[in-house]
């Protein structure tokens, strides 16, 4: 059986009113794929997961979402204000930045519109094709996804709540909510970019313990009875602040659906929302469902990788499988 550690599972598919049937198309059409493990939880139990789910893997761009969750704690402590520029703060990079560049805020790295096209790193190669021309646009106007913002709000985190990204997320979410394996010590580090001062922080995380962060998402920001996350957080972070589209929307650090529309090949519900990493690496949160899905791939090894629409197609057939009368327009 998949190593799901503590999570509690089902007894069968039907006592949670999933589809065994539906679930072993999913399964069978993940075996064509590169799909190195897949874990859904409904209700907070285990309905169906398979392949490595105890695997340490690096996450990716998920990595941002992660942060994003420990801003809010920050924020609602008084420790991180978004109104603040990020001159007054004293970022500034290899290249300079120019005035107009320092009067983006840190909620405008939080939502990828900063308009600060420094060159950064860590990037996609779609990533590095979207950036606009520097100086093109001003702080606040255009939408972008942009290491240089993400990196960025990372440098700022550490000079404003916590010096260590990984230590901090530990203690303050991956403890309370019951993570398993996620060691700072080893799963994770600060990667020095040559074309910028902010470096990137990759966390290697299980299936497992992003199911976890799924579900901490999914139920508002609480754990066990206990706020982790502030539940006017998660609120916020999953609004379409940004129309991305064919990739739905942006909101704080993850993706958002609009009008079903997420990932190719599939119409998700109404209240989806993602956090994505290069690859194939997905925690995907389906309120409608009750649901979270996690899907990773084996990119440490050469040339692994699910693209966009062959997740879309898994996770439509994983939406097939689930309640008739919860699925509603996302069937």
């Amino acid at each position: 059986m998949t190593d799901t550690g503590a999570w509690p599972r089902w007894n069968a598919c039907a006592e949670a009113g999933w589809s065994a049937e539906a679930l072993a198309a999913a399964r069978a059409y993940a075996a064509t794929i590169r799909t190195s493990a897949a874990m859904l939880v409904a209700g907070g139990r285990v309905v169906d997961a398979w392949g490595e789910t105890a695997r340490r893997w690096n996450v990716h761009s998920i990595r941002k979402s992660l942060l994003g969750a420990l801003i809010g704690i920050h924020e609602a402590q008084g420790r991180f204000d978004l109104e603040t520029k990020i001159g007054a703060l004293g970022i500034d990079d290899r290249q300079g930045l120019t005035p107009r560049e320092k009067l983006a805020t840190l909620h405008d790295l939080l939502t990828a519109r900063s308009g600060v096209y420094h060159p950064s790193g860590y990037e996609t190669d779609w990533m590095v094709a979207i950036k606009p021309v520097r100086g093109s646009v001003g702080p606040g106007t255009t939408w972008c996804y942009n290491n240089w913002d993400f990196n960025a709000l990372g440098t700022a985190f550490r000079r404003l709540c916590a010096p260590d990204i990984h230590a901090d997320f530990a203690a303050r979410i991956a403890l309370p909510c019951g993570m398993e394996d996620f060691r700072p010590q080893t799963d994770a580090a600060l990667i020095d970019l040559p074309a910028s001062d902010h470096p990137a922080y990759p966390f290697r995380m299980t299936a497992r313990d992003l199911a976890r962060f799924g579900e901490l998402f999914l139920r508002g920001g609480r754990c066990d009875g206990r706020e982790i996350v502030p539940a006017a957080w998660v609120a916020a972070s999953v609004l379409p602040y940004s129309e991305a589209g064919v990739r739905g929307a942006y909101g704080y650090l993850w993706w958002v659906a609009r009008a079903g529309i997420l990932f190719p090949n599939v119409i998700v519900p109404p209240g989806t929302y993602a956090a994505c990493g290069a690859g194939g690496h997905y925690v995907v949160v389906l309120p409608a469902l009750d649901a979270v899905f996690v899907h990773r791939v084996d990119t440490d090894a050469p040339a692994e990788e699910v693209t966009a629409a062959q997740f879309g197609r898994l996770l439509r057939l994983v939406i097939e499988a689930a309640p008739p009368a919860r699925r509603g327009a996302g069937a």
